[in-house]
């Protein structure tokens, strides 16, 4: 395929084409935390009036009291506007409290929460008082995240991941392989436009966070109470530290094209690009610093101190770039977050130098001076040593959050990770048969090129006005060109003949077969790694395949009440003045093991809460010979007491004994036997 005349700015834009098209088309996908559980159960019909609806969830929430809203049959909220926070240990639980006396009736519960990795999540179910009825309750159709802002969020984050790479990878480019390349105008254009994209993507991420993690409505990206809010969380911290990050960036990015570039100019020439095109002057020494690479001692240790602090900076910026994703995206969640977002971090980089350096030494290739050799085949083992480090952090992400082989194919993220490891399998054989090019890269100019210089050099005098005797003399041979006497329009036929001279000298580098075989392999890379970009977008908000086997697990591997907390009503009578009530005990989730919380209410014969001298709680296992295990209750209000943490060591036919005391003499113990799962 032809490819001559191909000009960057033209690739670029066909590239942010292909972006925003892939990005679009990733739906919004379940994030990290997922709803394992809930009191009242869905679909599940009580006896009595619930005191409160609990919701249980995988991961780390944030959630506001109107997070969770019930609803009566004719869509009325109940719930007392007051989220409980009931987290206990590794149980992450919170829960509405509801008014006395609800009627019988199906009631809708609705809630949003945002999980511990910045993704929202949302859902809604019923359950029924006495039994079902009919209800009016209008619950959202679409979930949080979803939408135009879903999509408009999405494919900013797509587009922040693509100017990070483009941004660090292309000054690593120029730092590590080509300094010369701080001289050409394709790579300015390049890194520029990659802080641009990243910058203009963070700050959009901010905006929409407000209607991206609540109302789904744009018009609340006005909001500035909202954006207050969003500052003050996580995610949003972890943007306005990019912003900060970015500021200090654009610093690096003018002294990477200002100072540094001035400082491997060769001596005499102009800066590079300023003819057509970009091209201009190339220098023939190591890295394009003259004609031998010589310069004076202290212009070389000039070189040397810009170039190591330029180093050291760019390193200390794209790390910390990096981490405000490692901070608030799967990495600072789940297993191992303390050795998972360094791992974060050196995975971002690693992509950044392969695939951002890729599109540098693309548009090196298709615009400005010839690249040289010894630029490509560094490029060539930085990439390798890339990869290895991909290989690596990527294989202990992958069991991180996949934990088993039948998980690669039986969920969203195995499958999308599946993909991205066959892209990637896909566009390092490719970078093998670029890597085959390179080694067949002349390490200077071509012949035809030589010969354009040649002709160049010739035909640009014969522009310039002639004088006295040399002009009569000029004018008097045959075939001589009609220089014009006019200063201005002879300046015009210079600017024209050299035109032409650089036009031939990039035909004559066009028609080089060994680089636009390279040409072509590393334009095939670029469009494999638009697409690896998007499918690691998506892989960021697909809840992570750990997690959904374990909801898998938790809902499967019980029976059909498991899910359900154990209620008990236990009446008892001291027999003393006063001495007659009932008490309600909630186990929640009444499974085996840590983790269940118990909830008592004592209440005088007309349902009113009561407070007693003393009550006491323990369970007894006479099957395995265990207890009685006291329950360490504290007072949380007028008649009602709670437990968190209560330990069951194992599944059985338990006894519960409950001792109420009424006076100083009047007291009773009651007992019931409880299945625990």
């Amino acid at each position: 395929m032809a490819l001559t005349g191909f000009r960057p700015r033209r690739l670029l834009v066909v590239l942010a084409v292909l972006c925003g098209v892939l990005a679009a088309g990733i739906a919004p996908a379940a994030a990290h935390a997922a709803l394992t559980g809930s009191d009242p159960a869905p679909g599940s019909v009580v006896a009595h009036a619930p005191e409160q609806v609990a919701l249980t969830f995988s991961e780390g929430v944030a959630m506001g009291d109107d997070s969770l809203r019930v609803l009566d049959p004719q869509g009325r909220r109940v719930d007392r506007g007051k989220l409980r926070d009931l987290c206990s240990g590794s149980v992450v639980k919170y829960g509405a409290g509801l008014p006395p006396g609800l009627a019988d009736g199906t009631y809708t519960v609705a809630w949003q929460a945002v999980s511990a990795d910045s993704h929202p999540v949302s859902g809604a179910f019923t359950f029924s008082i006495g039994a079902p009825s009919k209800t009016a309750a209008a619950v959202p159709q679409q979930q949080v995240g979803g939408g135009l802002v879903g999509a408009l969020y999405e494919i900013a984050r797509y587009l922040a991941y693509a100017g990070f790479v483009l941004l660090a990878g292309g000054a690593a480019f120029v730092l590590a392989c080509r300094p010369a390349g701080a001289r050409v105008r394709s790579v300015q254009r390049l890194v520029v436009h990659g802080w641009a994209l990243l910058t203009g993507a963070t700050l959009a991420m901010l905006l929409l966070r407000t209607p991206y993690t609540g109302s789904g409505k744009l018009a609340d990206v006005f909001d500035l109470g909202a954006l207050q809010q969003v500052v003050l969380s996580k995610p949003g911290a972890a943007l306005l530290a990019r912003l900060l990050l970015l500021a200090a960036a654009a610093l690096f990015v003018a002294v990477l094209f200002g100072a540094y570039a001035r400082a491997h100019r060769p001596d005499g020439d102009g800066p590079e690009g300023d003819g057509p095109d970009g091209d201009g002057p190339d220098g023939d020494g190591p890295d394009g610093d003259g004609p031998d690479g010589d310069d004076t001692t202290g212009a070389d240790k000039r070189r040397r101190d810009l170039t190591l602090g330029l180093a050291v900076g760019g390193v200390a910026l794209a790390a910390g770039l990096a981490t405000t994703w490692a901070i608030a995206e799967h990495a600072s969640t789940g297993l191992q977050p303390s050795v998972a977002m360094p791992v974060d971090v050196l995975h971002l980089l690693a992509v950044a130098v392969w695939l951002g350096g890729l599109a540098a030494l693309l548009v090196s290739l298709y615009g400005g001076p010839p690249i040289e050799r010894t630029a490509v085949r560094r490029f060539s083992r930085i990439a390798f040593g890339s990869v290895l480090v991909l290989v690596a952090t990527g294989t202990y992400q992958s069991w991180r959050q996949v934990g088993s082989w039948r998980a690669l194919t039986d969920t969203s993220y195995g499958q999308l990770l599946l993909v991205k490891v066959g892209l990637v399998v896909v566009m390092v054989s490719v970078a093998g048969l670029s890597r085959r090019w390179t080694n067949r890269l002349a390490a200077t100019a071509t012949a035809a090129t030589a010969t354009a210089d040649t002709t160049a050099a010739v035909a640009v005098p014969a522009a310039v006005p002639a004088t006295g005797a040399d002009a009569e003399a000029d004018a008097a041979r045959p075939g001589a060109p009609t220089v014009p006497a006019d200063p201005d329009r002879a300046a015009q036929l210079a600017r024209q003949q050299a035109a032409l001279a650089t036009a031939r000298k990039k035909r004559a580098r066009d028609a080089d077969p060994v680089r636009r075989g390279l040409r072509q392999s590393v334009l095939t890379e670029a469009a494999i790694a638009v697409v690896l970009l998007a499918v690691t977008t998506a892989l960021t908000t697909t809840e992570p395949a750990r997690t959904e086997e374990a909801v898998k697990v938790a809902t499967a591997g019980r029976s059909p009440d498991a899910n359900q907390p154990r209620v008990l009503t236990v009446p008892f009578d001291t027999g003393g003045p006063g001495g007659k009530g009932s008490a309600r005990i909630d186990l929640d989730p009444g499974h085996s093991g840590g983790g269940n919380e118990l909830r008592l209410r004592i209440s005088d014969p007309s349902g009113k809460t009561r407070d007693v001298p003393e009550v006491k709680v323990s369970f007894t296992l006479d099957a395995k010979k265990l207890g009685p295990l006291p329950v360490a209750l504290h007072h949380s209000g007028t008649g009602h007491w709670a437990a968190s943490g209560v330990q069951l060591p194992v599944p059985g036919q338990w006894q519960l004994s409950l001792l109420v005391r009424t006076s100083d003499i009047d007291q009773v113990t009651e007992t019931r036997n409880v299945t625990i799962n």
